[in-house]
């Protein structure tokens, strides 16, 4: 008995009419563009012009930190959701980010010359330390928002992928170096503000955070930020590289054998995700005022996962809409539970990941599905689910 060898798919699956001449030109990919086209504007309508013409100016401040949150869930949607990389740590990069914008703004706020506020008041140094110094230019602070966290993340996951680090392990590794970097600004009270942080940031680039006005230019900025990560992340996700990084996350050594190097294609992202996460955290300043130790250690680090999980790890909108969900219900239910809250949260997560185990983006894909499974197939009119075993049915030898 011999074996049928299969034929290709590219082969098997092309029709009749397509070895005589060119085959006809699929429709799929317009319609696709333009969906997204027309989610982008609808997102930019409800950002843009619902939130800020619905909510008061206390409101939309707390929206602008949701979004900064949902820029840190954009980039554990890639690491995590497409590369299987469950990076307990992002706080790390939110923090670096966060950090080197307060820096310079405060040093902006204390003028030429000038030393921050807390400096004076503990009363440890007589001048500036060096390493501040850089700081006080826009053009050094600013890139080093982003590519400080990403040279961190570069550092780190050369070592830890190199060596082939993963799953459980990476996760606990990310998480320690989170807790590391908390102990690390508490320990340096007299440069880093210790465990009150870097405080009462008064201006941004020649603006009063004070006036309602700018706070809402502060939002804009943010919404806009967000759009273009989204934009972005989509491009990439679609690339030959997006698909070659879910291919990593599925068969490691498959990919191995290949020839490419899943060490690589697994460092990309994750260098991707903390620069996201530090810009970020630049923007989470301007927005709120503060950056501390208590808002980039393990707890914080935690909950943006949690958001990433509630809303689809595996999806585009899920991270945001999900960050931006458990930080809506984190401020809803301690405004009216102030005692119980963290045990409503933990159970709205339990319940979703029980439940949901896709997240809130996969209710629309289940309830397709459910449609599909109820209407008879076309082909034949038999069932889904036997149409798909005959399929799969292999022919005798």
């Amino acid at each position: 008995m011999t074996a049928v060898t299969p034929a290709p798919l590219s082969t098997a699956a092309a029709p009749a009419s397509a070895s005589a001449g060119a085959a006809p030109p699929s429709r799929s990919g317009g319609r696709s563009r333009l969906r997204t086209l027309a989610g982008f504007a609808f997102g930019a309508a409800l950002l843009f012009a619902v939130a800020p013409l619905l909510l008061s100016d206390f409101r939309l401040a707390l929206l602008a930190k949701y979004l900064c949150v949902a820029m840190v869930a954009v980039g554990i949607g890639i690491a995590w959701g497409r590369g299987g990389m469950l990076t307990l740590g992002q706080g790390v990069f939110f923090g670096l980010g966060g950090y080197a914008m307060a820096m310079h703004l405060k040093l902006a706020d204390a003028g030429p010359g000038g030393m921050p506020d807390f400096m004076q008041l503990y009363g440890q140094l007589d001048e500036l330390p060096l390493w501040w110094r850089p700081f006080a230019s826009p053009w050094f602070a600013l890139p080093a928002t982003v590519l400080l966290p990403m040279a961190v993340a570069f550092g780190l996951g050369s070592l830890v992928f190199r060596r082939r680090v993963r799953g459980a392990y990476f996760a606990i590794l990310s998480q320690a170096l989170a807790a590391a970097m908390v102990i690390l600004l508490i320990g340096q009270q007299g440069t880093t503000g210790g465990t009150n942080g870097l405080t009462d940031i008064k201006g941004f680039f020649g603006y009063d955070l004070d006036d309602p006005v700018n706070q809402r230019m502060v939002y804009f900025i943010i919404a806009g930020v967000l759009l273009a990560l989204l934009a972005l992340t989509r491009q990439l996700i679609q690339s030959r590289y997006g698909e070659l990084l879910v291919a990593v996350r599925d068969g490691e050594e498959r990919v191995r054998f290949l020839g490419y190097d899943p060490a690589s294609v697994k460092l990309v992202a994750y260098v991707v995700a903390a620069g996201m996460a530090g810009l970020a955290g630049a923007l989470f300043v301007p927005a709120v005022g503060i950056i501390s130790p208590a808002l980039i250690g393990i707890v914080p680090s935690i909950e943006f996962v949690i958001g990433v999980a509630v809303g689809g790890r595996a999806t585009l909108l899920g991270p945001v809409l999900g960050a931006v969900a458990v930080a809506w219900a984190r401020t809803a239910l301690s405004e009216r539970f102030p005692g119980t809250w963290t045990y409503l949260q933990g159970l709205l997560f339990v319940v979703v990941v029980a439940f949901l185990p896709g997240g809130l983006a996969s209710l629309w894909a289940l309830a397709r599905r459910r449609d599909v499974g109820a209407q008879p197939a076309r082909r034949g009119w038999l069932p889904l689910g036997r149409r798909r075993a005959e399929r799969t049915e292999v022919p005798a030898a």
